[in-house]
């Protein structure tokens, strides 16, 4: 695979209370391409932050309808990534490092 392409596939972590929740379950929430696959995404994030990752689940996201002074308009639709890594691995999305846990 390319690499400039797997550079491109995170867009951005998704930072809500429900992908807090699920950092205890090692699962980590990207906003990721709409044409990535998931066997890409896998590749992407065990190259970028040097982690094992066990799944990955996507979901595509509908964009919102936003009404304003000048008429109805439409957010861009976006793809989320759910990242299940593995046991001993963790990423620190607020400031880009992987952690390693020894337990």
């Amino acid at each position: 695979m390319m690499q400039a392409r797997l550079m491109n596939i995170l867009r951005a972590p998704v930072l809500t209370e429900k992908s807090e929740l699920l950092r205890k379950s090692n699962t980590t929430v990207f906003k990721v391409l709409p044409d990535a696959t998931k066997a890409e995404i896998k590749q992407a994030v065990e190259t970028l932050f040097n982690v094992k990752v066990e799944k990955v689940h996507t979901c595509n996201v509908q964009g919102k309808k936003r009404r304003s002074a000048h008429g109805i308009g439409v957010r861009s639709d976006w793809k989320k990534a759910y990242v299940t890594l593995a046991q001993n691995s963790a990423i620190d999305v607020t400031n880009g490092l992987a952690d390693k846990e020894s337990n």
